[in-house]
C-alpha cells in the first residue's frame, strides 16, 4: 500500500443509515448495465463483478436495471425476475456481496419508449411490445412507434413494479431503487414532451406525477421491511420538459410515502446537452442534487437521504460535496469499473494508486447502448473477472513488457499484481504513450491519472521501470514472457513542403505548443479534433466549467472544480480564436474514432469555438509558408491560411516490435524461443483503439504468464 499521508475524508468515511441499513461510508456504487445479468453462467460473472467492488469498499451497490416485465427490457441483455434463470443469477450476486460485507439494492427498471426491441421476443416467443405513456417514438427507435398504455395496462405496470420488489426481497436483496430518471418510463410519464394523455395519468403536471406516486406507494407497500430509494431526474435537460418547480412538487408528493432515499440523476439519453462525457466538468450537476436536498430538508421528512451523482471521479470530490451536510452520500458508477478498490484505496490515503475513470465511455456506455459486452478501457478486467481472476500466480515468471503506453501498462500491472517479476522498458523518458499526449487536451486531464496509478502500483509491487531506454534482444532473451507494446508513432505525409519548419506532427504540437498565427490541421479524425481542442480551449477546468454553464444555460456547481485542486497544473499557453484553426479531412466523419456518445460533443465544441471544418478534400497539393494548397470537394485548387501546419494523418506501428525491421525484436525472440506477443498499435495501427490495445495486452500477459 502507498505511504501517501491520508487526507481528511472524515465525512466520506463516516457511517450513515439508509432506512433499515447502516452503511460504513458514504460511497454508493451507482447502477450500471453490464449485460452480465443474462449470462448463462449461474450468476458467476455477475457475482464476481459485484464481489470485487463490495470487497473494494463500496458501502452499497445498486444493480443494473432489472426489467419489471418483458416489455420493460431496454434490449435483449436485460433480465426479468423469474425468467430464464434470472433469480438464480441474482441470488449468486446477492450472496457474493453479502459475503464481502456490503449490501445490494435491485434497481427496478422500465425502458418505456427507450426499449430497443427490434428482433426481440418475450418469454412466450411473441415480438416484444414497446410501450409508453403516449405513442411518441424517439430518434434511436428505428421507426418503432410505441403503443400507448391503456389505463388497465398502467395499473398492471404499477403492480409489476411491486411484484418485482417482492421478488427482490425473496432473492435476498437489501432494498430496491426505482428508476425514474434518464428518460425511462416513469420519467416519460412526468414530462409534457412524452405524456400527451388527458386522463387520470396525464393532462397537467399533477396528473403526470400520478404514475410515479403510484409506483412508489405500491413498492413501499410490497416491501415494508426493505430500503426503498428512487432515482429521480433533477433536470431532464430537454427544452419544454418538466420544470424545476414541477420536479420539486413531485418530491413533496413522494416524501410522505416512506422513501428512504432519493438519488438525483440528470438528463435524458436524447438530450443535446452532454452529461457524462469527459468534456463535462467534474461535479457539474451538484446544484441539482443540492436543490432537491433543500426541498427535502425544508419538508416534514428531513431525514430522507439525498444522494448526488454524475461526473465525480475522486473521493476528495465527494468530501467537498458532502462537507456542508446538505447531501448525504455520493453515487459513483464508472469509477468502480476503472478501479473496484477506489474506496479502500482512497480511505487509506492511497490516491496515487486509484485508477481513475477517464470519462471516455468507449468500453462502457458506447458498448451498452448497442448491446455489446461492457468493460473498461483503463481496466480491461472489468466485467470479465471470471475469465481473468485476481488470484496470485502459482508459477512466478520473469515478465518483460516493451512499451509504457496504455497497453504496456495494462500488461505490466496485471502481471505484477499476480506476483510475477516485471520489468517495463520505455524508449522515451515518459510513461503513458498516447495517454500522456491525451492528458494535454482540455477535458482529458484525467488520462494522466491512469499513467500515475500504473506507475505507483508497479513501484509498490517492486517492478523495474526503465525510462529512456529501448529494450534490445539481449535484454529479453532470458525472459519467460515478453509483451511487445511499443505503440504507434505519428504517420508522415508525402506532400511537397511537408519538411518546412512550420510543419509539425501532432505529438510535437501537443508537447511544445504551436506558434502564433493561423493553423491548418491535416486530418480530421479523433486526434485532429483533439489537437484543435488543445489550440482553442482553456486548460483551466474552472474556466471551462463557467463556459459550460453559459453555453448550455445551466446552473453548474463549482463545488468540485472550485474546492478540489486541479488534477494537473494549468498549462502556460495562449489560446487562439477558433477562426484561426482549420481542420481538414478527406472523407468520413470528423472525429471518427471517438466513441459514439462523445463524438458529437467534441465536434460541437469545435463548432461553438468557430473552428473551420473542411471535409471532402480530394488532395493535399503543397505546403508553402502561410498557406496549405488543397484540391477541394469540387475539384478546385484552394489555399487554406496556414502559418502553421499540424499533421494528424494517422499512425504507424513503432518499429521496435516490427519483425521486418533490422532492429526489430520479434525475429530475435523467435530465434531465442522466448514466448512473446505483439499487442495494440504495434500489432495493427490502422486505427488507434485503446480499448482493443489494453484488452489485447491483458489477454496476452495472461496467456504467456498465467
Amino acid at each position: 500500500m502507498s505511504t501517501v499521508a491520508m487526507p481528511d475524508l472524515a465525512v466520506v468515511s463516516s457511517p450513515w443509515t439508509l432506512g433499515p441499513l447502516t452503511l460504513p461510508n458514504r460511497v454508493v456504487m451507482g447502477s450500471m448495465h453490464t449485460g452480465l445479468e443474462v449470462h448463462d453462467d449461474g450468476g458467476a460473472g455477475m457475482a464476481a463483478f459485484y464481489r470485487e467492488r463490495a470487497a473494494g469498499g463500496a458501502a452499497c451497490i445498486i444493480t443494473g436495471g432489472i426489467a419489471v416485465n418483458d416489455e420493460a427490457r431496454g434490449g435483449p441483455d436485460f433480465a426479468v425476475f423469474g425468467v430464464g434463470g434470472a433469480d438464480e443469477r441474482f441470488r449468486a450476486a446477492v450472496d457474493a456481496v453479502h459475503d464481502a460485507g456490503s449490501v445490494i439494492l435491485a434497481q427496478l427498471f422500465h425502458a418505456g419508449r427507450y426499449a430497443l426491441a427490434s428482433g426481440m421476443v418475450d418469454r412466450y416467443g411473441r415480438p416484444q411490445r414497446v410501450v409508453a405513456p403516449s405513442a411518441l417514438p424517439w430518434a434511436a427507435a428505428r421507426g418503432v412507434v410505441p403503443a400507448e398504455l391503456t389505463a388497465a395496462e398502467i395499473e398492471q405496470t404499477v403492480e409489476d413494479f411491486a411484484a418485482a420488489a417482492r421478488s427482490a426481497r425473496d432473492i435476498g436483496f437489501d432494498g430496491v431503487e426505482i428508476m425514474a430518471s434518464e428518460g425511462y418510463l416513469i420519467n416519460q410519464f412526468q414530462s409534457p414532451l412524452t405524456n400527451l394523455r388527458d386522463d387520470e395519468w396525464g393532462g397537467d403536471a399533477e396528473r403526470r406525477r400520478r404514475f410515479t406516486v403510484a409506483v412508489v406507494r405500491a413498492v413501499r407497500a410490497a416491501v415494508p421491511d426493505l430500503a426503498v430509494t428512487i432515482r429521480l431526474s433533477g433536470a431532464d435537460l430537454m427544452p419544454g420538459s418538466s420544470t424545476d418547480d414541477e420536479v420539486d412538487a413531485l418530491v413533496h408528493e413522494l416524501l410522505p410515502l416512506g422513501l428512504d432515499g432519493i438519488s438525483v440523476g440528470i438528463g435524458w439519453h436524447e438530450s443535446r446537452t452532454p452529461t457524462v462525457q469527459a468534456a463535462v466538468p467534474h461535479g457539474a450537476w451538484l446544484a441539482y442534487a443540492a436543490r432537491i436536498a433543500g426541498v427535502v430538508r425544508a419538508s416534514a421528512y428531513p431525514d430522507v437521504k439525498v444522494i448526488a451523482s454524475n461526473r465525480m471521479t475522486d473521493l476528495r470530490d465527494g468530501e467537498a460535496v458532502l462537507a456542508d451536510g446538505l447531501l448525504d452520500a455520493v453515487a459513483l458508477a464508472r469509477p468502480f469499473l476503472a478501479d473496484p478498490a477506489i474506496v479502500n484505496r482512497s480511505l487509506a490515503g492511497a490516491f496515487d494508486l486509484v485508477n481513475t475513470c477517464i470519462g471516455c465511455n468507449q468500453a462502457c456506455l458506447d458498448r451498452s447502448i448497442v448491446g455489446q459486452p461492457v468493460s473498461c478501457l483503463v481496466n480491461p478486467r472489468a466485467a470479465r473477472e471470471v475469465a481473468f481472476p485476481a488470484r496470485p500466480t502459482t508459477d512466478p515468471k520473469r515478465v518483460d513488457v516493451v512499451g509504457g503506453g496504455p497497453a504496456g501498462l495494462a500488461a505490466a500491472v496485471d502481471a505484477a499484481r499476480r506476483g510475477h517479476t516485471v520489468t517495463l522498458w520505455e524508449a522515451s523518458d515518459r510513461l503513458g504513450g498516447q495517454f500522456d499526449l491525451a492528458a494535454l487536451v482540455p477535458g482529458k486531464e484525467d488520462y494522466a491519472a491512469t499513467v500515475r496509478a500504473a506507475r505507483a502500483e508497479l513501484e509498490d509491487r517492486g517492478a523495474t521501470i526503465h525510462l529512456g531506454r529501448a529494450a534490445t534482444a539481449a535484454d529479453l532473451t532470458a525472459s519467460d514472457a515478453v509483451v511487445l507494446a511499443p505503440g504507434v508513432v505519428p504517420r508522415t505525409i508525402d506532400v511537397p513542403g511537408a519538411d518546412l519548419p512550420h510543419v509539425r506532427s501532432y505529438e510535437r504540437a501537443l508537447r511544445e505548443g504551436v506558434p502564433a498565427g493561423t493553423v491548418a490541421i491535416i486530418g480530421g479524425g479523433g486526434i485532429g479534433v483533439d489537437t484543435a481542442a488543445f489550440l482553442v480551449e482553456s486548460p483551466d477546468e474552472s474556466r471551462r466549467a463557467t463556459e459550460f454553464g453559459v453555453r448550455w444555460d445551466l446552473d453548474v456547481a463549482d463545488t468540485v472544480v472550485g474546492d478540489v485542486p486541479q488534477r494537473l497544473p494549468v498549462a502556460d499557453r495562449t489560446l487562439r480564436p477558433g477562426g484561426d484553426v482549420t481542420v481538414l479531412r478527406r472523407s468520413g466523419k470528423f472525429g471518427q474514432g471517438i466513441g459514439i456518445t462523445s463524438r458529437w460533443v467534441a465536434i460541437g465544441r469545435l463548432r461553438d469555438a468557430g473552428v473551420h471544418l473542411v471535409g471532402g478534400v480530394q488532395e493535399y497539393l503543397r505546403i508553402e509558408p502561410g498557406v496549405l494548397w488543397i484540391r477541394d470537394e469540387h475539384g478546385e485548387e484552394r489555399g487554406v491560411p496556414a502559418d502553421n501546419v499540424v499533421v494528424c494523418a494517422g499512425q504507424e506501428r513503432s518499429h521496435e516490435a516490427d519483425a521486418t525491421s533490422p532492429d526489430g525484436l520479434v525475429s530475435r525472440l523467435q530465434d531465442a524461443d522466448v514466448p512473446h506477443a505483439v499487442v495494440g498499435g504495434a500489432r495493427d495501427a490502422r486505427s488507434v483503439d485503446a480499448v482493443r490495445a489494453t484488452s489485447e495486452a491483458l489477454e496476452a500477459v495472461r496467456r504467456l504468464a498465467p
